[in-house]
């Protein structure tokens, strides 16, 4: 297997983010791709040619982002999966569903970000965006782990966020049931997800597994810099002159979803690897940026990869393993949870 991690210098004048590589023939899952950032990665990955499935909870906005997607790409192939990352029992029914043989990525971009106490909880007891963002994308990926295996070269590919880089985990309280800021848990939930994508790859090399994990993250993407995408999101003028300033530092959800289809569709893309933002990692062409700082903490990568085992009931290997595990319990009670689609 070729090396998998470090920036890849080679490529990148290239790389058109107008004009992304062909995919005809594949398959990939965009979790959240109804709103935000994965609704305009599901958009960017349709012009490929290639098969997109929206993973949302609503089917309302699933069908909205459906025909604005269409109305872009008119011969695009996208079609709508339930999914409720934050009902453990349902995870299974909706990857049965795909009714693939393969699964050539999957994007795990859906989120809930709250903003304003109180402390809120899924039907089965997790916090509900450590929940939602963390614990139900590593229980989906066991579920994938067959279908992505199968694929040639199947990739992961999980949405961090530049917030999560100022902040630390708390293995002692996962849940923030002892001190519980939404912004704080937020960027925790999303720093979980880091450390997921890193830990997974680690275990995949370890399994000599042809799977890649792979981390991107938006950088500062406003709605008020993101373009009209009737109904799924609508600018209004003034909106965008108010914006101006910002656009020297940030940019639109649009342009945020650059980094993830890059991490989807570049061949030259290791495991291992983060991407994101060219400019001071807020704005920009995608490239490939160095893991430092906390990130590279294995053994606290690995901790939180045997509490979310024991949280969700996952195999250790999730799949990815030389034999079958016991996989998650079934009777993990329901819980609905709204998927905001936020970065």
């Amino acid at each position: 297997m070729s090396s998998r991690s470090g920036p890849s210098r080679s490529g990148d004048h290239r790389w058109d983010v107008h004009r992304p590589p062909a995919a005809r023939g594949r398959t990939f899952l965009v979790t959240g791709g109804n709103a935000g950032i994965g609704y305009f990665v599901a958009e960017q990955l349709a012009g490929t040619g290639a098969t997109v499935v929206l993973g949302s909870r609503s089917p309302d906005k699933a069908a909205a982002a459906l025909v604005s997607i269409r109305s872009r790409v008119p011969s695009a192939d996208v079609r709508h999966l339930p999914l409720d990352l934050a009902d453990p029992a349902s995870l299974k029914t909706s990857v049965d569903s795909l009714d693939v043989d393969r699964l050539d990525a999957v994007v795990h971009n859906a989120g809930v970000a709250l903003d304003d106490p109180p402390r809120r909880e899924t039907a089965h007891g997790d916090e509900l965006m450590f929940g939602t963002n963390h614990l139900g994308h590593f229980l989906l990926t066991q579920w994938l782990a067959p279908l992505l295996a199968a694929a040639p070269a199947g990739r992961v590919v999980t949405v961090g966020s530049f917030a999560a880089k100022s902040e630390r985990l708390d293995l002692a309280d996962l849940q923030s049931t002892e001190d519980y800021r939404p912004k704080r848990t937020y960027g925790r939930s999303k720093l979980a997800q880091m450390y997921f994508g890193l830990e997974l790859d680690r275990r995949l090399r370890a399994a000599n597994s042809t799977v890649l994990s792979v981390l991107a993250h938006p950088g500062g993407a406003l709605d008020s810099l993101t373009p009209s995408r009737p109904p799924v999101h609508v600018r209004t003028a003034g909106a965008r002159l108010r914006a101006l300033p910002a656009g020297l530092l940030v940019q639109g959800k649009e342009a945020g979803a650059w980094p993830a289809v890059r991490a989807v569709l570049d061949p030259e893309v290791r495991g291992g690897q983060l991407w994101g933002p060219r400019v001071f990692g807020l704005r920009g062409r995608p490239r490939a940026e160095p893991v430092k700082g906390h990130l590279t903490d294995t053994a606290v990568a690995a901790r939180l990869w045997d509490a979310s085992c024991e949280l969700t009931g996952a195999d250790p290997s999730l799949g990815f393993g030389p034999g079958p595990g016991p996989g998650p319990d079934p009777s993990l009670g329901p819980g609905p949870g709204p998927d905001l689609g936020l970065r």
